[in-house]
């Protein structure tokens, strides 16, 4: 069925129902269908007014007095020159396994970002960036490459988890008015964005079945069920197209398959990347706002309000195909209730008090709480006992620092680890703070090093040796791993390593802090290193989350989104898009360092009664699972029960395994719980090239149960069988 909307100036002449005796322009009465209101406004339009209004920074047009919204970002905090409440990077978000949670965390941004509209248009005074109400999140790739310097700004490598936890977040950033959006939520980067170097000339090749199967199932779950209503083209092409002109991608599949109504946006400078990037000079800009366009795009920079009326005036774009792009455009504007009276929009009612608050600010220690990962934790080291405690050796060059990340807004007084442990602690504990080293070797005007590494490790195991407890943090920050920066080595980058065994050879207590992004191969510190904290880049809050899991004022309950590879041989080239070759823990080529799914606990959980309600389903039916989950250890404790399928014999390469379902509990100690999980057939499928559809292959399936992909708890088998017509 073909969804899209192209609108022929017959129609819009039809649709110019406004009266003289009206005191307003049909567009501007909200009593009317917005159908109508959008196709009315679009009636009134110039060639030239529309190009204006499909620059999404644009010139206001003078005769409707229509600003740019001038688009924001927010894909942990609204990024504003004023201070706004900083969560937890993406990849920490993802950490938490948290659905709930983190629906709450993007409600919150998304009443900030209301917040600074509703106070720019009541108080004519009031202070910060006057910012729109269209933004850029959230980032749904997928970190098949572990090199990619954007994992901090995406949910990790699994389709199925990034795909529950994107709807989420949309769902909270748009909110769930029947009539109005919240914000307008843009989903990034569509598709198979995954490399920084050279992105905008990249070609990726990537067959239909991987595209289907692995590079697309999240994009689809957050336009069909989440309603995200806009999408970002990204720079990259797939098998020698452009995205920004990828017909199949931006119509065949997006608008006409998944029936998407919202806009395609392109990256920054998407034109620009065309004519200068992918095509080296042999596209002229009037040919690629003509192709954007016509292959879906419906928005994007300068260059469309430049050369939009030439391109229609050549016969290069058709006005039925740019009064749609402008249809989709203005829809979302509409429903943001831009063109009616405040009074009638409920989210003008949010006031700039929430900016910040200290409810929000609540809500982001939280969030970090759940972000933390144990990944190992010998002889229960952890957590410390305060009273036991007299010295504490803070050491690492991550331990005085604070690293916001990508796409961060302004924070007030954020949290480091140094501070979370004063904050933490009881009077009367000394606390050493040694830096021990650089993260990454840097240089002053003088060009002498910054600091003496060699002074800086005897330093450092100075005060590990006269301390009961020393504490290492360490990891990566923007300079390491960002957008335009793929990391170049899967280690810790400096002296890192050094200073952890340099701190672990004086003091046997030493605990290991990792504040990063992407997944950190480190066996030997694995190996040497009592314990490891998986903290990532926290937010404003982050430094109190991790002293809270060190002294057990918290139970660390958060998993791996991703895996930790056990070394760099183990990982393909970066130039394989097919999954199948080695990437992600459903195809992973041996054990992994730290496997998808880990995550330890203070607690212990036992598993129990495990039951499959039927043996055999037809391929249009449901598997349904019971399980009961008990805490048998003495903490109130966080488990996130994790369920993966398995097709038993395939006629093509299937996963190891593959999640299907997961739910975050907690429970006292002593408690149980029983869970039900319930998996459709169409969830067992593979896509097939040959009939160029997904397809269920009758036969055994194993279902798995567990507290990560390698640590099954619980398994049993059905049979799939073929459904009678």
């Amino acid at each position: 069925m073909v969804i899209i909307i192209l609108i022929s100036l017959e129609s819009i002449a039809n649709s110019q129902t406004t009266l003289d005796k009206r005191n307003e322009p049909l567009y501007l009465d909200p009593k009317e269908p917005i159908d109508k209101r959008v196709l009315d406004l679009i009636s009134h339009l110039s060639l030239e007014e529309k190009a204006t209004l499909l620059n999404h920074r644009g010139p206001m047009v003078e005769r409707f007095k229509i600003r740019s919204d001038g688009w924001n970002q927010c894909l942990h905090g609204v990024w504003w020159d004023q201070p706004t409440t900083m969560f937890p990077v993406s990849i920490a978000m993802a950490a938490t396994w948290d659905t709930k949670l983190i629906q709450e965390v993007a409600t919150a941004i998304s009443d900030e970002a209301r917040g600074i509209y509703n106070g720019w248009h009541q108080d004519t005074g009031f202070k910060g960036e006057k910012k729109g109400l269209i933004y850029r999140a959230p980032v749904i790739n997928v970190s098949r490459n572990p090199y990619w310097g954007r994992i901090n700004e995406c949910y990790g490598e699994d389709p199925f988890l990034t795909g529950r936890i994107g709807v989420a977040y949309v769902k909270g950033l748009q909110g769930e008015d029947p009539k109005y959006l919240k914000i307008v939520s843009t989903l990034k980067h569509f598709a198979v964005n995954n490399v920084e170097r050279n992105r905008q000339a990249l070609s990726a090749t990537v067959s239909e079945r991987m595209l289907f199967e692995f590079w697309l199932p999240h994009f689809r779950d957050c336009i069909i069920e989440g309603r995200a209503q806009s999408i970002m083209a990204s720079y990259n092409a797939i098998n020698g197209v452009p995205n920004n002109i990828n017909k199949m991608l931006l119509t065949d599949i997006l608008k006409n398959q998944w029936g998407f109504k919202g806009f395609v946006v392109s990256d920054l400078g998407g034109v620009n990347s065309m004519v200068r990037g992918h095509e080296k000079g042999q596209m002229t800009f009037e040919d690629a706002v003509a192709q954007s366009l016509n292959a879906g795009c419906d928005f994007s920079d300068k260059e469309f309000m430049d050369y939009i009326p030439a391109a229609v005036k050549k016969g290069l774009l058709s006005e039925e195909r740019l009064n749609d792009a402008l249809y989709r455009v203005l829809r979302d504007r509409f429903l943001l209730g831009e063109f009616d009276p405040p009074s009638m929009v409920p989210y003008s009612k949010i006031s700039p008090d929430v900016i910040g608050s200290a409810e929000h600010r609540q809500l982001a220690l939280k969030t970090a709480q759940e972000s933390m990962v144990l990944l190992t934790n010998k002889n229960q080291i952890l957590p410390l006992d305060k009273k036991r405690i007299k010295t504490i050796a803070v050491i690492g060059p991550h331990a005085d620092l604070f690293t916001a990340g990508g796409y961060s807004g302004r924070v007030t007084n954020p949290v480091t680890p140094l501070q979370g442990i004063k904050n933490r602690t009881l009077p009367g504990i000394e606390i050493m703070f040694v830096k021990g080293c650089e993260i990454i070797a840097r240089k002053d005007s003088t060009e002498d090093l910054v600091i003496n590494t060699k002074e800086e490790l005897q330093k450092a195991a100075d005060a590990a040796k006269k301390a009961d407890v020393a504490i290492v943090y360490v990891g990566t920050t923007l300079a390491v791993e960002a957008e335009g920066r793929d990391r170049t080595s899967l280690g810790l980058p400096g002296k890192q390593e050094e200073l952890i065994k340099t701190v672990v050879a004086a003091n046997p207590n030493t605990i290991v802090v990792e504040l990063n992004a992407g997944p950190l191969t480190i066996p030997e510190v694995k190996e040497e290193a009592p314990a490891i904290l998986e903290a990532w880049w926290g937010g404003e809050e982050g430094g109190n989350a991790i002293a809270d899991v060190i002294f057990g004022n918290i139970n660390p309950g958060g998993k791996l989104p991703l895996t930790v590879y056990a070394s760099a041989e183990q990982v393909p080239s970066v130039d394989e898009y097919d999954v199948t070759k080695g990437f992600t823990y459903m195809y992973i080529n041996g054990k992994p360092l730290f496997p998808f799914g880990h995550g330890l606990s203070y607690t212990n959980f036992k598993y129990s009664n495990f039951k499959i309600a039927s043996k055999k389903i037809n391929t249009g039916g449901r598997i349904t699972v019971n399980v009961t989950v008990q805490n048998t250890g003495k903490r109130k404790g966080d488990e996130v029960v994790q369920l993966y399928v398995h097709d038993v014999v395939s006629s093509v390469k299937r996963p190891a395994k593959e999640l299907r379902g997961f739910q975050r509990i907690s429970l006292n100690p002593g408690e149980k719980q029983n869970l039900t999980f319930t998996v459709s057939a169409d969830k067992l499928a593979f896509y097939d090239e040959k009939t160029h559809a997904f397809i269920i292959e009758p036969g055994m399936f194993d279902i798995l149960i567990g507290s990560s992909s390698e640590d099954i708890r619980a398994s049993g088998q059905f049979e799939v069988v073929k459904m009678r017509k």
